[in-house]
This record gives structure tokens, C-alpha cells and sequence, in this order.
């Protein structure tokens, strides 16, 4: 779409906004008779910038306002409005307001926004259901984020959908949070990578033009009391681990809008802080587009600075925390200008153009089915390359002597066990508006397998068990559901899942494990079973993906992106109320989030503490081996490279995503090593290659994978050790001097 500006562009180009003489602002002519043609807004020859000045200087205050609102600014015909109830507003003390406002200036476009964790949202069937983004971060495969991304706009484009409130971004902190299967990993770097990828992706085809808007920013790490919750955190945290991700997202990526999230931040909410919106994400991170509010997160106008100059530019939905009326109350006493008017509008409009949704028109009328066979194929890839092999003892793949297979628990089948959940995998996360039907793995397993297969559903343990006993080998699909509006009471398995593991690996000593959680999960039975495959929420094409991995048709390539604790007692927030949940001191009605673990979120937290998690950051097996050896790192003025050879050990192909980990000097104050890159390599048995991680002076610079932060990014001076290796827990080691 475009690439972010420099600050004194930008500046330049809001400058000459608002500048615009009073003579110019007069209303546009009538869109009946007007020939698009000859607007100066849809030359296709002007930049974005200069078509933005151009429709602003054409428009009424009003019409400029009409920006400011999903609603009026998504509607350009659209002229009655009604206010809607600020949520710390009681029902019966909110009297909603109808009021009009003129029509658009003409040729402006009709604009849908959608979510999309893993389907196009609130668009009925016919759509394609892909794995959750903790899968796709898994992966660890930009190429393949970028994929899905082209995919979602795709199918987004044809339900009449042309801006993406996509992907979102968190850091991981605590792994209950109910969203963490919706984001990409613990770590700022991978996160923002993968998030830019796919912005990439959605905004990839010019014919279907569709903008990608991040969210929630920032330092949103829990459902419980999102809307009334301060997370407080210190500067150098904030923007070494939550500000980050995007950060990079913004400079790697093609991203139109940042929606700010519901929480508090030091006290100020998220949609208000000037802290947060103007000075880091606008003069900071250098952000020209555009910044809209969660669905009804709280700001104000009385808050000073107002919301509208602290940075924010639309709110999402209805008219609710400002109306145009209230705006011009504000500008006639001074307290807000027109300026901040036409600077909020100048970011929506330019965003929007330089996205192409001014120049190709949003269909007529959404497709019924939007799903293809290459979007169904790709389900199935995400689905095989995010799944993550924690454990293999020698059970898989699966034996063709293994001629008797159980199959057992509830979300292994499309007939829900009684009294538990639809069997998709899909169905476990409980966002709404997402459809959930999908090929189940016993069906899939039974197509594949080369004997019988029998099912239990696990309601009954005494049959699991039976069924297990009878079986050479046994697998048993455990689960977790979550979602958004809470946060989970744990991270064990739902469905008494862990006993009925328990008894079923008692009952036969070949028993294989397939998780299904959006994230870390305990696991008190791991030394019973011989395998576990963690498949995640896989999507529509969870069975297929599947039974390929436990055959050994596809080999498993994925790799953590969480750190998975032994038990709960050792997360960051163990043991401190004030980390998480929070809690409500000197009177405050508003719960406070104390981030004072600071840094140490999670590797760097197991790390730092010397706690050794149950599976590292990093890690994941597949159906052969590999070996490291003959590391070398050269630093230099065009940045930095890391060199090692990397062997296939084993007896099949396979694909390792190899990782360098680097650890800043010790003046730095960093707690731990931090991830500074990665590439996946793929390798016949036996063959071994040189990899090079290459890292030029731009990505050492716009991802800070050096710096630390003090008041500025800093670069510090002294010895940098880098390591390399299948996981956080890293098999060589190499040092480079800054000086």
C-alpha cells in the first residue's frame, strides 16, 4: 500500500491540510451530478496525499466529521445517526440522540469492516475456517502468514468486506488470557514479523483492495476487566515487548490502521493517552495511518488533552464517547481546533486511498460461497506446518503394524460426546460469529489407517479404557476451549481430559497424545505416553492435517512460539495478585495490572529466574534429526551474519527452523538472550548445508535486535554472544564486539 513517511513529511503533509483557506471548505455538488472522473480525490495520478487535501478541502466541517465515526464514515449516504450508551453509563440514565448530518462528498467509497481470527466474521457459511494464529505463528514461516493473509483478504473482498481489523498482537504475558490463540507468540520480533506478512498478504491484490488494521494497542493481556483494568507498565518495557510487535508489524508490513485496546495504560485508557497514540505510535514509531477505537473503549472529550487531539481518530460503531455536536461545542471554546478535525480525517482518508478503497468499488452484493479448493488446500497446510511435535518416543508416525488404532475423546468426532463440545477443534475457541464445521480426525484416521479403528468418546472411562486395551495403539485427542469476554481459571485440559489420559496410558503402554488448546497447557501425565502432537485450533481441516502428521504422510515442522510451563505455579504472575489478575487498592474502582515482572515475560522469564520450563520457547521435534556445528558470526557495517552448518542426522527428510538467540552486553541490563532471527531449511537424509541468517544494517536498526531501550533505542557497547539451535535452548555459541 505504502511506506510509512518520515516524520517531517507527514508533518508537511498535515500541514497543508490545515492550512486549507475557509474560501475552499464549501460543499461538494450532489453525487447525482457528479462524473467521479473529474474529482480531483479519484486522479489516480495524484498521490494519496495530495487526493486527501484535495476531498478535504472540498468538504463542510460536518462532512469532515462524518470521518471521525465508523458509521457516517462507512455510510456516505447515510444521514440520520443515533448516539450510542458509553459503557460506565447506566441503561436507565442514557437517553440516546438522533440527529443528521449531510451526505459524503461525492465518490466516496462504502466501506465493511470485519474481524477475521480464522474466518471472515459475521458472514454466515461459505467461508473458509483456517487455523488460529498461534498455529500460523508456529510455523514460523513469514511466506506462509503472507499466504493466509492474501487468502482472508480474498475471501474478506468477496463478502463485501474492504478493511480487516486484523491480526492482533500480544505478547503472551499470562497464557489464560482467552485471546492467546488469536496472537502470535511471546516474542516481539517473530510477532511482529509474522503480523507484517500477513498485512501483506491482505493487502496484496490490487483488484480486491483491502486494508489491515493491527490491534488492540496496547499491553491488553487479559479479558478479565478489559474494560476497566490499568496495565502498568515501566517505558522500557512497554516498548521493548508490547510496543514492538508493532513497531515492526508497521515498518515491515502494509498496514492501514492501529485499533487501540479497552484497558488502561498507567492509568490513562489506551483510547485517550497521548502517551501511547501521539507519542509513541505517531512521533515514535513514525505510524501515518489511522487509530480507531475498540468496539464502545472508553475516552473522553473532558479528559485533557481531549481524545480527538490526544491521537485517536475514529470511533468504532455508533457515535458514543463523541458526536459532531459535542466536537463543535469544544471547538467554540477553544478547547479542541478544527485542525484536529482535519488532521484525524487527513490519516482515515489518505489511509483509505493510498489502501485502493477509493478506486475500486466494494461489490454489489456479497458471494455465497467464498471458499475455494486452494483456500481449503491451505487450511490443510497451515494446519500441518503450525502443528508442534512435543514429544515422540518412537510411536510416530504410526506403524503399519499398527494394525488395531483407538481413537478416543470427545473432540476427535463430529458427534459431540454428551454433555461436552461440537468436535471441531474450531468450535474450542469461543470467539462468536465464527462458523466451526470441520472434517473430523476420526474420520479421517479410519481413511487412512491400514487396519480397524475403534472410537470412545471418553465420557465413559471405563469404555476409553477398554477400547485402549484392546488397541496396539491408542490416541487420544485432550482439549481446551477459550476465547474472548474471559480469561480460562487454568491451563489444564478441559473434559476431565487429564484423567481420562491418565487412564487410557495405563491401559496401553503406545498411547499418543493430540492437544488441542490455543496455547501452554499442563501435562501431569507426560512421562505415561510415548508421543504428543500439539495440533492447537487447526480449523476446517483439522482432521486431514491430522491423521498426515500421524501417519507420517507430512512431517511435523512447527515450533513453539509459547513457552509451556511445568505447572502454573512457575508463570510470571504466580503467586502475585497484583500481576494478574490485578487487584483494586486505595479506592479505585479500576483494577490495577502491576506489569513488575517487567522484562522477564515469557523465555526470558523462565531464563532469567533459572526455572526450566516443560518445553522451551523454540522447540519442536519431527520425524528425523539434526546436528550444528561450525558456528561463525561476522559483524560489520552492512550488519550482521551468522553462519553454521546443519546436518540431517535421521533416516527421513525433514524441515528445521534453525534460531539464533543473541545476548546483549551486560550494561545493557537485559534479563536473557532474545531471539534475533531464524530460517527453515529443509534437508534429504544424510545431507547437510551452510545456513546463513543474514542480517542487514536495516534490520539490526528497524528491529532493534541490538538495542535495548534508554530514553531512546541504544546500541550498547561491549561483547554480544550469539547462539544457534533447534530451540531457545541453544546447542552453539559465537561472539561478536561493538565498540
Amino acid at each position: 500500500m505504502h511506506l510509512r513517511p518520515t516524520a517531517r513529511r507527514l508533518a508537511l503533509a498535515l500541514a497543508a491540510v490545515l492550512a486549507l483557506p475557509a474560501a475552499q471548505l464549501v460543499p461538494a455538488p450532489a453525487a447525482a451530478d457528479t462524473d467521479c472522473a473529474r474529482v480531483p480525490w479519484m486522479n489516480t495520478h495524484r498521490s494519496p496525499e495530495q487526493r486527501a487535501r484535495a476531498l478535504l478541502a472540498a468538504s463542510t466541517l460536518d462532512q469532515r466529521l462524518r470521518w471521525l465515526d465508523e458509521q457516517s464514515a462507512n455510510n456516505p449516504a447515510q444521514t440520520t445517526f443515533t448516539t450510542a450508551r458509553p459503557r460506565e453509563v447506566p441503561p436507565d440514565q442514557f437517553t440516546p440522540v438522533t440527529f443528521t448530518m449531510p451526505a459524503q462528498v461525492p465518490c466516496t467509497p462504502t466501506i465493511q469492516y470485519t474481524d477475521a481470527p480464522s474466518a471472515i466474521a459475521g458472514a454466515g457459511a461459505g467461508v473458509t475456517v483456517f487455523p488460529a494464529n498461534v498455529s500460523l505463528s508456529a510455523s514460523w514461516d513469514t511466506a506462509l502468514a503472507r499466504a493466509k493473509g492474501v487468502a482472508m483478504g480474498h475471501e474478506a473482498w468477496r463478502k463485501q468486506r474492504n478493511v480487516l481489523l486484523g491480526p492482533g498482537i500480544a505478547s503472551g504475558r499470562d497464557p489464560r488470557s482467552g485471546r492467546t490463540s488469536e496472537y502470535l507468540g511471546e516474542d516481539p520480533v517473530l510477532s511482529g514479523l509474522m503480523a507484517a506478512a500477513y498485512s501483506r498478504g491482505v493487502g496484496a491484490n490490487p483488484a480486491e483492495p483491502v486494508e489491515s488494521v493491527l490491534k488492540h494497542f496496547v499491553a491488553n493481556e487479559q479479558e478479565i476487566d478489559r474494560n476497566n483494568s490499568s496495565s502498568n507498565v515501566d517505558g522500557r518495557t512497554l516498548r521493548e515487548i508490547y510496543t514492538l510487535p508493532y513497531e515492526i508489524a508497521i515498518d515491515r508490513g502494509d498496514v492501514g490502521g492501529v485499533m487501540c485496546s479497552y484497558n488502561q495504560v498507567n492509568h490513562a485508557w489506551a483510547c485517550g493517552s497521548r502517551q501511547l497514540l501521539d507519542r509513541i505510535l505517531k512521533r515514535e514509531i513514525g505510524f501515518d495511518g489511522w487509530t480507531v477505537s475498540d468496539f464502545g473503549a472508553r475516552h473522553s472529550l473532558a479528559d485533557d488533552p481531549p481524545s480527538l487531539r490526544a491521537g485517536l481518530d475514529q470511533e468504532l460503531n455508533a457515535w458514543r464517547y463523541w458526536t459532531p455536536m459535542a466536537i463543535k461545542d469544544l471547538i467554540a471554546q477553544g478547547t479542541l481546533r478544527v485542525a484536529d478535525v482535519d488532521e484525524a480525517a487527513y490519516r482515515i482518508v489518505r489511509a483509505h486511498i493510498a489502501a485502493g478503497l477509493f478506486d475500486v468499488p466494494r461489490i454489489a452484493a456479497p458471494d455465497a460461497d467464498v471458499s475455494t479448493p486452494a483456500s481449503v488446500a491451505l487450511a490443510k497446510t497451515l494446519a500441518e506446518r503450525g502443528a508442534v511435535l512435543l514429544k515422540n518416543d518412537g510411536a510416530l508416525p504410526l506403524a503399519a503394524s499398527a494394525r488395531r488404532i483407538a481413537v478416543i475423546g470427545p473432540t476427535a468426532a463430529n458427534t459431540p460426546a454428551t454433555g461436552d463440545v461440537d468436535a471441531s477443534s474450531v468450535c474450542l475457541h469461543t470467539a462468536p460469529n465464527i462458523p466451526c464445521t470441520a472434517a473430523a480426525p476420526l474420520d479421517a484416521i479410519t481413511a487412512r489407517a491400514p487396519g480397524t479403528v475403534a472410537y470412545a468418546d471418553g465420557s465413559d472411562v471405563a469404555a476409553a479404557v477398554a477400547t485402549a486395551a484392546a488397541a496396539d495403539v491408542a490416541v487420544v485427542f485432550g482439549y481446551y476451549q477459550e476465547g474472548e469476554f474471559a480469561d480460562r481459571p487454568n491451563i489444564a485440559l478441559d473434559g476431565n481430559g487429564d484423567a481420562l489420559i491418565e487412564a487410557v496410558a495405563a491401559a496401553n503402554p503406545n498411547t499418543v497424545v493430540v492437544l488441542q488448546t490455543g496455547g501452554p497447557v499442563t501435562m501431569p501425565w507426560l512421562d505415561d505416553v510415548k508421543g504428543v502432537l500439539e495440533v492447537w485450533y487447526a480449523g476446517e481441516q483439522v482432521g486431514p492435517a491430522t491423521a498426515a502428521l500421524l501417519f507420517g504422510d507430512a512431517a511435523p515442522s512447527g515450533k513453539l512460539t509459547h513457552s509451556f510451563p511445568r505447572s502454573e505455579a512457575d508463570l510470571p504472575t504466580a503467586g502475585h495478585p497484583d500481576r494478574y489478575p490485578g487487584v483494586f487498592v486505595d479506592g479505585s474502582t479500576v483494577r490495577q495490572v502491576d506489569y513488575s515482572e517487567g522484562l522477564e515475560v515469557g523465555y526470558r522469564w523462565y531464563a532469567a529466574q533459572g526455572v526450566a520450563p516443560l518445553f522451551p520457547f523454540g522447540h519442536g521435534l519431527t520425524y528425523t534429526s539434526f546436528a550444528y556445528r561450525d558456528l561463525r558470526v561476522e559483524s560489520g557495517r552492512d550488519g550482521l551474519r551468522v553462519r553454521f552448518r546443519l546436518t540431517n542426522t535421521g533416516q527421513r527428510a525433514g524441515t528445521e527452523t534453525a534460531q539464533a538467540y543473541v545476548e546483549l552486553p551486560a550494561a545493557a541490563g537485559e534479563p536473557a538472550k532474545r531471539l534475533l532471527g531464524w530460517q527453515r531449511v529443509t534437508l534429504a537424509p544424510g545431507r547437510s548445508t551452510t545456513v546463513e541468517i543474514r542480517l542487514s544494517a536495516a534490520d539490526l536498526a528497524d528491529l532493534h535486535l541490538l538495542q535495548h531501550w534508554d530514553g531512546r533505542w541504544t546500541t550498547a557497547k561491549g561483547r554480544y554472544t550469539v547462539t544457534v539451535g533447534g530451540s531457545f535452548d541453544t546447542a552453539l555459541s559465537d561472539r561478536f564486539t561493538l565498540r
